[in-house]
């Protein structure tokens, strides 16, 4: 037999020591429980809410010292604390306003987050930068970090998970549900681009229901946030945000940055109402707001009890159903809030057998038959759609769904919708005609009928479909027009002859001006106003004028000013010496080899066009000559031709004139005087 095997040598020992080891731990743990007395009473917590510690004691009966801790400890009073009664640390500070330190009062704030030595009291005086450790330990009970649930036991942080348990490591989920898995809300992720305006000073970035939790927003622009708040009684609330803080809204915890380009808003949650954050215009340029959060899903399906059995005896069925409920109001509420979560699934409803006895009119016997086989389940069924609301641009169709039960000979009757929720009930509506209505196509315009001036356009209008063909069924009314006037911006005047300009000589510039006077033609040329007077009454001064680039609009026989370089050939001067005789009696004098004075003597005498002759024939074309002075350039006198300098007298300048065609008589008086000059 197995247990009569042979040992091999050494086993005995082996075993002998392994029996020796086991009973020698055994006997000290049960020496190390004896020798502690019975664990003590609990103590009363530490807090009378916001999560407290007590603690128990035993004594070592020994006298020897014993093994293990004679105190254990456990959280209590896990209840939150109404948000009057503020934070727990901020108290503990508080209570030393009435105690001097270095001889004087202050009112001291805490010191959270200390991550060296989270459970000593450091607090900081108001309005200074003192800050001080006014005790070493933190009583029990208060938290080692503002946004953890770790709380301080004896001056030490003990990990605290959210089943409020010492040492337990469960965790919130994000929807705020101790262990849970996170199917409870959903993660909200958006940005906000602000198209304000002086018409429009603010704007909505995103409405935040109650119960939502880790909410961030970033604005980046010179536009400013502010909020607006509505508890489930109705109450409705706003805040400014003007300064960076941390402050209440509506009993829920607000935190706010403002920097030079930008806000920072945080909230914890869960939001004790529904908050509506805006965005106030403050600049020209446009802002940008990104945000999270996460949205509690509030309306959830709850299965409701069994609906009474189809029979009262002889054997029926009964279903469960399921009903939307809102969370908030604990209320049902219409099925369409539940399905507004995608997470939200619809249970599916359950069916038993119910009142399975015999009916007392029967012969006391009846056999219960599967009922999907000997006697259908109750269905819905539905009446065709009715036609489209619209013919395009998207409509509506209805029928009717009606739960009905067919009986074993085929009958069909309608019965209680209940009958029929193990499954879902058929839409009633439904969209059609969901493509794009007919509408107007216009095509480009057509070139302009005139190339300077006032003219018109066409276009070609047509009315096209979803499909891009060419249908009808356009309104009228709103059909683009086809044709418009149209504005050339050139002016209509005839081409100039360009002459190049390095070929006209300053006294040309004077011939023109003198040939074209100061009446504005159909080409574009300079149009110099009257001198203004000398600067000065004696002695050398200074004259201006302005010169302006014109044309005659023959279309409209008005002048349009243009841009100097529309006129061809130089400009005419708008400013030039003048001399407004001499000072004090003196007579100047002139020396043509001084070029050191107030203007060199060729520029004081020059060569210029004075009008022309008369005309050397009264009609039938004839010529006029330029007549050409010297004159003195500050008193417009004329001078001596010797003090010009004769290489710059300007040549003969003719023109024609008298060019209306002389009468009938006076062409044969003409035709006769030429003859006898062959004769």
């Amino acid at each position: 037999m197995e247990c009569c095997r042979r040992a091999t040598p050494g086993t005995p020992l082996l075993l002998l020591a392994f029996l020796l080891l086991s009973s020698r731990t055994t006997r000290s743990e049960e020496d190390r429980d004896i020798l502690w007395d019975a664990w003590g009473p609990w103590s009363e917590c530490s807090r009378t809410c916001g999560g407290g510690a007590s603690y128990s004691l035993r004594r070592c009966l020994s006298s020897k010292s014993c093994e293990g801790r004679n105190i254990r400890y456990r959280t209590c009073s896990n209840v939150d604390c109404p948000p009057e009664a503020g934070d727990f640390r901020a108290q503990q500070c508080s209570a030393h306003n009435d105690v001097k330190y270095h001889g004087q009062f202050y009112e001291w704030l805490p010191v959270s987050n200390d991550p060296d030595n989270p459970c000593s009291l450091k607090c900081q005086a108001k309005g200074t930068a003192l800050v001080v450790e006014l005790s070493p330990k933190v009583l029990d009970g208060t938290r080692c970090y503002t946004e953890s649930l770790d709380m301080c036991i004896s001056g030490l942080c003990q990990i605290i998970g959210c089943d409020h348990q010492l040492g337990s490591t469960v965790k919130e989920d994000n929807c705020g549900v101790c262990n849970g898995d996170g199917s409870t809300c959903r993660l909200v992720r958006g940005q906000y681009k602000s198209q304000l305006s002086a018409t429009k000073l603010d704007d909505t970035v995103v409405a935040i229901p109650y119960g939502s939790r880790h909410i961030r927003l970033v604005l980046k622009g010179p536009d400013h946030l502010y909020l607006e708040t509505k508890t489930l009684q109705g109450a409705k609330g706003e805040n400014s945000l003007n300064s960076t803080g941390t402050f209440l809204v509506d009993n829920s915890s607000v935190n706010f940055q403002k920097f030079p380009d930008k806000e920072i808003l945080r909230m914890a949650g869960p939001l004790t109402a529904d908050f509506i954050v805006k965005i106030r215009n403050s600049g020209p340029a446009n802002s940008t707001v990104q945000f999270i959060f996460y949205q509690p899903i509030i309306h959830r399906w709850r299965e409701t009890d069994f609906f009474p059995c189809s029979a009262t005896c002889g054997g029926g069925y009964q279903l469960t159903s399921a009903e939307c409920y809102d969370l908030r109001s604990n209320r049902v509420v219409a099925d369409q809030y539940c399905h507004y979560y995608p997470e939200n699934i619809k249970p599916k409803p359950k069916l038993q057998e119910c009142n399975l006895d015999p009916c007392p009119a029967s012969d006391g016997y009846k056999q219960i038959m599967p009922y999907d086989l000997y006697h259908p389940l109750p269905r819905w069924e539905a009446t065709p759609w009715t036609a489209c609301s619209s013919s395009c641009g998207g409509g509506i169709q209805n029928r009717a769904v009606s739960c009905v039960e067919e009986d074993i000979q085929g009958h069909v009757t309608s019965v209680e919708e209940w009958k029929c929720m193990y499954t879902p009930k058929m839409p009633i509506v439904q969209p059609c005609n969901i493509f794009d209505c007919p509408k107007w196509l216009a095509q480009e315009w057509s070139p302009c009928t005139v190339t300077c001036g006032q003219g018109l356009r066409y276009r070609v209008v047509l009315c096209i479909d979803h499909r891009g063909m060419h249908t009808g069924g356009c309104s009228p009314k709103t059909k683009p027009h086809i044709k418009e006037e149209c504005i050339i911006p050139t002016p209509c005047y005839k081409p100039k002859e360009k002459l190049p300009v390095e070929a006209k000589q300053p006294w040309h510039k004077q011939a023109q001006e003198l040939e074209e006077g100061a009446a504005v033609s159909e080409e574009p040329s300079f149009i110099p106003e009257a001198w203004s007077a000398c600067t000065v009454t004696c002695g050398v001064g200074t004259q201006v004028r302005r010169v302006k680039c014109q044309v005659l609009l023959s279309f409209s026989q008005s002048v349009a000013d243009l841009p100097v370089d529309e006129c061809e050939g130089p400009k005419p001067a708008s400013q030039r010496a003048c001399y407004a005789g001499p000072c004090n009696g003196e007579v100047p004098e002139f020396n043509p080899e001084e070029t050191d004075g107030l203007q060199d003597f060729d520029e004081l005498y020059d060569w210029e066009y004075e009008g022309f002759t008369k005309c050397s024939e009264s009609c039938g074309g004839g010529v006029q000559e330029a007549v050409v002075s010297c004159l003195n350039k500050q008193t417009r006198e004329p001078a001596d031709e010797n003090l010009c300098v004769t290489s710059r007298r300007p040549p003969k300048l003719l023109k024609a004139c008298s060019l209306d065609p002389c009468p009938a008589r006076s062409r044969v008086a003409s035709a006769r005087t030429a003859c006898k000059g062959f004769a």
